[in-house]
């Protein structure tokens, strides 16, 4: 497989896992996380190491995720997950059919008006705004915008990553300010007279099904994949195995530090430049966002903090591990951010072709 694929099972990758760069993330990642649970920071093990990286990117330090490593952790979040998937889940399923339709009106709002004040305010030209006003879905936004000409991939880049370091830093804080119920906790008791043949089943089930959704370019190939082949098969009772919570932990700090990471080849000037702006549109999207997840507590009966998730225009595996912290409905938070991508990635075409044509 090439770099590009899902699980990039490749010579080049197994040997970023033993770089001078990933050993690098792990020193810089794990004195973080200590330091934020020293702190009783929420999120500590996601929040200290993807902003210690963060920092640590900005300031030239030559440091990299390897992307198999970080696929074997999205792989593990999903099957986590898929503990949450359950025969009762069908029996609320079809509401979905409106916060989907919710989430659609949603984005498409939120694309034209975040779009024009980034070119009234920012100046930015209007397929960069358009790409920079999506609420999410920044790696394929990104694909997308290499085939379109006039658009400065870097403002788009730039624009979803500030984006994300201020949901994903604000949002736990937040919940764990007013939200009173359960929060997820480490466990050191072992789950007992559990067959390890039934995760392997998972485990190899979820990989034909992450190449096959990679293959036919499904969006999230590595969550939806995952999530399909668990709720599958701990329905239909074939295979069942669940993973112990502390597990999570190790994840959390992978992906947190995966954020970091991205910021590789920025520059504090170009954060700077796009701060205040992204700020801005940041703001205009959250509060969409709270808009989409009201009108949504009034078609469905569900935690207006899971809602809010829902609809929260952040990183999909970023605000899965967010969901299963605070014990969320991971599963319904995944999946609608699973519909945005999808909507995200059809709605964004024809909004570029209405402008070609205008123009």
């Amino acid at each position: 497989m090439d770099n590009n694929q899902a699980i990039p099972f490749n010579k080049e990758n197994f040997k970023l896992i033993f770089s001078k760069e990933f050993a690098l993330v792990i020193i810089i990642s794990i004195p973080s996380a200590i330091f934020a649970e020293f702190f009783n920071i929420p999120l500590a093990w996601f929040l200290g190491p993807m902003l210690a990286t963060s920092v640590a990117s900005l300031f030239g330090l030559k440091i990299k995720m390897p992307k198999l490593v970080l696929s074997i952790i999205l792989i593990l979040l999903g099957l986590y997950i898929g503990n949450y998937i359950d025969k009762s889940l069908f029996s609320q399923i079809h509401q979905w059919a409106w916060t989907s339709l919710i989430m659609l009106i949603y984005i498409i709002i939120s694309v034209l008006v975040v779009s024009k004040y980034l070119q009234v305010f920012s100046k930015y030209e209007k397929k960069t705004s358009i790409f920079s006003a999506a609420p999410g879905a920044l790696g394929p936004l990104m694909i997308l915008a290499e085939d379109e000409k006039k658009t400065d991939l870097s403002q788009v880049a730039t624009s979803h990553l500030i984006r994300l370091i201020i949901i994903i830093t604000v949002f736990p804080f937040i919940v764990d300010s007013f939200y009173s119920g359960e929060i997820l906790e480490d466990s050191e008791k072992i789950l007992e007279d559990q067959n390890i043949y039934h995760l392997v089943l998972l485990i190899m089930s979820s990989i034909i099904l992450i190449i096959f959704f990679d293959k036919f370019k499904i969006p999230a190939a590595l969550l939806s994949g995952t999530l399909l082949a668990s709720g599958f098969l701990q329905i239909a009772e074939i295979a069942t195995y669940k993973l112990p919570p502390n597990i999570i932990d190790y994840c959390l700090l992978i992906l947190g530090a995966s954020v970091g990471c991205r910021f590789a080849n920025k520059t504090f000037g170009e954060i700077a430049n796009n701060a205040w702006h992204s700020f801005i549109a940041t703001f205009l999207l959250v509060i969409l966002g709270l808009a989409a997840a009201f009108v949504a507590s009034l078609v469905i009966d569900k935690n207006l903090f899971t809602l809010i998730l829902s609809y929260c225009p952040g990183g999909i595996y970023e605000v899965a591990v967010i969901a299963i912290f605070f014990n969320l409905d991971p599963e319904f938070v995944s999946f609608h951010h699973i519909i945005r991508l999808l909507l995200i990635l059809f709605i964004v075409p024809i909004l570029l072709k209405i402008l070609e044509k205008k123009a």
